[in-house]
């Protein structure tokens, strides 16, 4: 493949813009095509590539987690994502979070100065001659979700997701919290409000009574579980705010020397920690709602938000009925779909997903068998459930290693059996590399394409 050769990526969030990178960077030319900010979503405010949403945490970043192993192999092969997460960090205890203005900011400027990228800001309306590769995301523009359905000849599907407000760190009385990390992990990343089985009851109940915002065009009830507003948590049960989001286990109180009954926490959202995330906190109340239910919370009576929760809708394809175990459509090989169009879920994942699905398309357009990672690795158990899920009802998914073949070996703890679930897949992802790097000149092998 040579450097004249071009393909098209659509979209530039996480996936599209790991996608065009690892492209680009093997030789491959590539014009990324991004609507934004000439026609923007409900949930971007920027026009910066691979722009977070709902979140500033990449989640957990050990080996021993599956979000922290999904990390390590990408790294191992280059990942623009992670590189630049790391380089604009924040403290997050045991998780990679990133001040999102730098991140997204050094994650556009790669782009731009590749020589092999050429950006056009302009809305796709169709899907164009291939080889092409979708990666509009979670907010998929009606133009382009009417292709997807005429391509597949399948109806999208949609749900709800959620996003946190932010909050500024100079208007929490930090008089009635404290810094802290569960189990003194990671330092004083956290700022943490404690609640008395009594505010907590309060909060509920005024999570249960609190108006919700209108939403348009979509059933109600179609609500992600990984992503679900605070509301709808609270009203699953008294106690489920308790053992959920706002579990206390793990955190001492300063000023009682005691475990508090419930704990709301924020995280920082910039590396001057000025500003804070409300942990867990993803809502759909109207913005007076926001204010008056989270201004219940101890330290936050005069909480100034910068940012309010919103819900906007999120459009996925049936992955297993529609594609072909290299990500490409079986309606039409040469358009290959990435990220959380796909039916990942996680920035991370969605990450992942792109440089998947740019490897398949090299070793695609190198004559090589269908690209596939070793099932023991994050990477290929991702890829197994977006493609050949038996699930009669498929949903978005997250990495777990539920999604790995189990480890036999007889194992004490549960911690045990995930680092070596860990080390067994890290280990695979190393031997197939060497594989691929050695059988380069054998069409019968599947190879990862060189200049890793």
């Amino acid at each position: 493949m040579d450097g004249e050769t071009e393909v098209t990526v659509i979209g530039a969030g996480l996936a599209g813009a790991e996608a065009a990178w690892q492209l680009a960077r093997r030789g491959v030319r590539v014009a990324l095509r991004e609507m934004r900010p000439l026609r923007t979503t409900p949930a971007h405010v920027t026009g910066d590539f691979a722009e977070l949403v709902c979140s500033n945490s990449l989640h957990a970043d050990d080996p021993a987690n599956a979000a922290g192993l999904l990390k390590a192999e990408m790294e191992r092969l280059g990942s623009l994502i992670i590189a630049a997460a790391r380089a604009a960090a924040v403290p997050a205890g045991g998780a990679l979070a990133v001040d999102r203005a730098r991140f997204s900011a050094a994650v556009t400027e790669r782009l731009l100065g590749h020589p092999l990228v050429s950006v056009c800001r302009a809305e796709a309306v169709s899907i164009p001659p291939g080889p092409v590769v979708i990666a509009t995301g979670p907010l998929t523009s009606e133009a382009m979700a009417a292709a997807i359905r005429e391509l597949t000849g399948r109806e999208a599907l949609y749900f709800f997701d959620a996003a946190a407000p932010i909050i500024t760190l100079e208007s929490v009385d930090q008089s009635r919290a404290f810094w802290a990390s569960r189990y003194g992990r990671g330092g004083r990343d956290y700022l943490n409000c404690p609640m008395d089985e009594e505010e907590y009851q309060r909060f509920h109940a005024a999570l249960l009574t609190a108006q919700t915002a209108e939403v348009h065009g979509f059933e109600r009830h179609m609500v992600f579980e990984g992503c679900m507003p605070v509301e709808v948590m609270a009203g699953r049960g008294q106690r489920t705010l308790a053992f959920g989001p706002l579990k206390p286990v793990g955190l001492i109180d300063p000023r009682t020397g005691r475990q508090p009954f419930a704990v709301v926490q924020l995280r920082k959202e910039n590396l001057a920690g000025t500003l804070l995330n409300l942990v867990g906190f993803q809502t759909h109340l109207r913005r007076g709602e926001q204010e008056r239910v989270f201004r219940l919370i101890p330290g936050l009576e005069k909480a100034e938000f910068v940012r309010y929760g919103v819900m906007h809708r999120n459009t996925f394809i049936r992955g297993p009925a529609v594609l072909n175990l290299d990500f490409s459509a079986k309606a039409r090989p040469d358009v290959f779909f990435a990220g959380q169009i796909t039916g990942v879920e996680g920035y991370v994942e969605s990450a992942a997903s792109g440089l998947m699905t740019a490897l398949a398309l090299l070793a695609r357009r190198r004559g090589r068998p269908v690209f596939a990672f070793p099932a023991e690795t994050a990477l290929g158990g991702l890829a197994a459930h977006v493609t050949a899920s038996p699930s009669a009802d498929y949903q978005p998914m997250n990495v777990n290693f539920g999604l790995l073949p189990p480890d036999n070996r007889k194992k004490r703890g549960k911690k045990e059996k995930k680092l070596a679930l860990a080390t067994r897949s890290l280990a695979a992802l190393d031997d197939f590399i060497l594989d691929c790097a050695l059988n380069e000149g054998d069409p019968e092998q599947p190879c990862l394409p060189t200049q890793l």
